[in-house]
């Protein structure tokens, strides 16, 4: 077999492949065998038809056809070896030239990973907002804890904010109730904003036994997104009692004996997530960074590829789950189909410019996963799926995951090596150390997560190799 690659842009090649007739005697062989045991002739047991006894009846051609489709795969893969080239996705193949007894010519055109160079990244410099956790932070958090251990008793009034009031719902539709539509003995805190937009105004100023009806748009059921006329009744209202704030309260919501240790942990734990918060946005702000130093080619084919594979995953899984379809989505979030076609054309352009980056410097800085990050990462995503770490993990297997995972892993060390060498600076000017973070790998590859989804040719092609 002899091959030749063209370059036809940064991210497509044209492989020319010339196979002597010779080398497709297996496979004409297996063609043979295999239409053997599809047909039948008079006058021969089944399996035992001769090859010349085939070629009359069924001709010649059948045969070879049979055996190029065969042959075509083990070829083009011998070929892309050969030329050492990454390739994406699955080729577009000619037959330019088939000679019974002599020769198979054929073309494939295929895209693949461009050349990147990787410039010095080492100046790069961010700002991230400074970790300051005010008195009024943890006061805050205090208030929260206490309205978890809020009790409620009935009283003979109107119903204020902040009451506890217990509801029936009833929802029309032109006129007509909806059989997803009635309710009875619901608990509704005035002012929390979780049941229908409206209600609140309804039911303020309601003593028990007391209705009103107004109109809200239905947010789910049979009828979401539709203006139904809603009827509610009050059965009873009851006002929510706040614990004493002391150190009574403090043994009652924690493992501290005064309320002075529950606020002080409170700060520890509000400097935590903020502090997690910030190496976070150092992390997408490094991203940004490194992405504008490089020039990234995108191949068309896996740009569309990605394109649709967001816009498939929005519509069927995320707004089905939420009972909206995509026109009531962009009506909710203000937008035209062009502006949500080019913000959705914009992260696919930068989900790939990722990996591809990534994958670079896992190359260039020679980065391995060891089986603890592996597992720990295997953990994570099988806390995030609401599966076991078991059911997770035999999912990968047969699924033939197990790349996609390691490529994650590995392409979260890759930018946990760049942002080691970048300068941090909060919104105070003092130079931010992210290398005391113990979980940064695990807190990159999730940065790398949002920024990046994989698609289809993607993990094609890292299965393949």
């Amino acid at each position: 077999m002899k091959s030749a690659v063209e370059t036809l842009n940064p991210t497509r090649v044209r492989l020319s492949i010339e196979v002597p007739f010779e080398e497709l005697k297996d496979s004409l062989d297996a063609a043979y065998k295999k239409i053997n045991q599809q047909v039948t002739v008079k006058g021969f047991r089944k399996g035992k038809i001769p090859a010349r006894v085939i070629d009359q009846r069924f001709g010649r051609g059948a045969v070879l056809e049979e055996a190029v489709n065969d042959a075509l795969p083990k070829f083009y893969t011998e070929a892309v070896n050969e030329a050492e080239i990454d390739v994406l996705g699955q080729p577009e193949v000619d037959i330019t030239e088939l000679k019974d007894g002599e020769t198979l010519n054929f073309t494939a055109e295929v895209d693949v990973r461009p050349a990147i160079e990787i410039p010095d990244y080492s100046g790069i410099e961010v700002e991230v907002d400074a970790v300051e956790v005010s008195d009024e932070d943890v006061d805050k958090a205090v208030t929260e804890l206490r309205e978890r251990f809020a009790s409620t008793s009935p009283v003979e009034r109107a119903a204020e904010d902040g009451d506890v009031v217990t509801i029936d719902l009833e929802a029309k539709v032109d006129g007509e109730v909806l059989e997803d539509g009635v309710a009875s003995g619901v608990s509704y805190t005035i002012g929390s904003g979780e049941l229908l937009e409206g209600i609140d105004d309804a039911v303020k100023g309601l003593e028990a036994g007391g209705e009103a009806t107004f109109t809200s748009e239905l947010k789910g059921g049979s009828a979401a997104g539709k203006e139904a006329e809603v009827t509610v009744k009050v059965t009873q209202v009851a006002a929510r009692e706040l614990p004493e704030l002391d150190d009574e309260f403090a043994q009652l919501a924690s493992e501290f004996d005064t309320l002075d240790e529950l606020k002080a942990d409170s700060r520890k734990r509000l400097e935590n997530m903020k502090q997690y918060d910030q190496a976070t946005q150092a992390q997408e702000r490094v991203l940004e960074k490194l992405l504008e130093l490089v020039e990234v080619p995108v191949p068309e084919k896996l740009l569309e590829d990605e394109i649709n594979t967001r816009k498939h995953n929005l519509e069927h899984h995320q707004l089905g789950q939420m009972g909206l379809d995509l026109e009531k989505y962009l009506e909710i979030q203000g937008k035209t189909v062009e502006e949500f076609d080019t913000e959705t054309k914009e992260a696919a352009v930068k989900g790939i410019k990722t990996q591809f980056v990534l994958d670079e410097l896992v190359k260039r800085e020679k980065l391995n996963v060891n089986q603890e990050e592996l597992t720990e990462h295997l953990m994570r995503r099988a806390a995030s799926s609401g599966m076991s770490p078991d059911q997770f993990a035999q999912a990968v297997v047969e699924g033939g995951q197990v790349p996609l995972l390691v490529g994650e892993v590995a392409r979260g060390k890759a930018l946990a090596v760049v942002v080691e060498a970048a300068t941090v600076k909060d919104t105070n000017g003092e130079v931010i150390d992210l290398d005391d973070d113990e979980d940064e790998t695990a807190e990159t590859v999730e940065t790398v997560e949002a920024a990046s989804e994989e698609t289809p040719a993607e993990a094609e092609e890292k299965t393949e190799g």
